[in-house]
């Protein structure tokens, strides 16, 4: 599995951290050992930009997730199968999730927990919309804020790094989890 971590904003992150958090939930959920995904750190003023022409919503934000598409994009990632192991495949690209560190940092005061536990939570979070998971209907973020929130229980408990305070499925995300795992 190659995860790629882009840092272009200036921020001190723990990027090793965060490629094996990725390697963490994609091997949680079964995906190809052979996908790729990029992270991809931000500043504010990028950030915003990108949220304007993808989202044409102004300013900041969090996470954003930019699937690959193509024959080897996420529908061919099924739990279990590994659509790139033929001989001569190409590597199955997941894409791309962006994260903001200073909204994320913001975000983390809030939440009770500190900023790496918020990145973990933004990159589990954008993970999740590369493999197809949505949280537009109360039903969908049910399931994704669900589903979301076990894997970082389980990473802050494999790794040691937490408490990761995740959204309670129902919530819209306002409301946050007590702490998955002590540090």
């Amino acid at each position: 599995m190659t995860i790629e971590v882009n840092n272009e904003s200036g921020a001190i992150v723990d990027e090793a951290g965060l490629a094996q958090l990725g390697r963490f939930v994609l091997d949680a959920l079964r995906i190809d050992p052979l996908a790729e995904l990029s992270i991809v750190l931000l500043d504010v003023e990028a950030m915003a930009a990108l949220h304007v022409q993808w989202m044409d919503l102004p300013g900041p934000t969090d996470v954003m997730a930019f699937p690959m598409d193509g024959e080897d994009g996420p529908e061919s990632l099924e739990p279990g199968r590994h659509p790139g192991a033929e001989a001569g495949a190409a590597r199955p690209m997941l894409g791309d999730v962006v994260l903001c560190p200073p909204v994320a940092a913001d975000q983390a005061a809030s939440a009770g927990h500190s900023a790496e536990a918020e990145l973990h939570l933004l990159a589990t979070h954008g993970i999740l919309h590369l493999l197809g998971y949505d949280h537009g209907e109360q039903d969908e973020e049910r399931e994704m804020f669900e589903l979301q929130a076990r894997l970082v229980g389980e990473w802050a408990a494999a790794s040691g790094r937490g408490p990761i305070r995740a959204p309670r499925p129902g919530s819209g995300g306002e409301i946050r989890d007590t702490p998955s795992a002590k540090r």
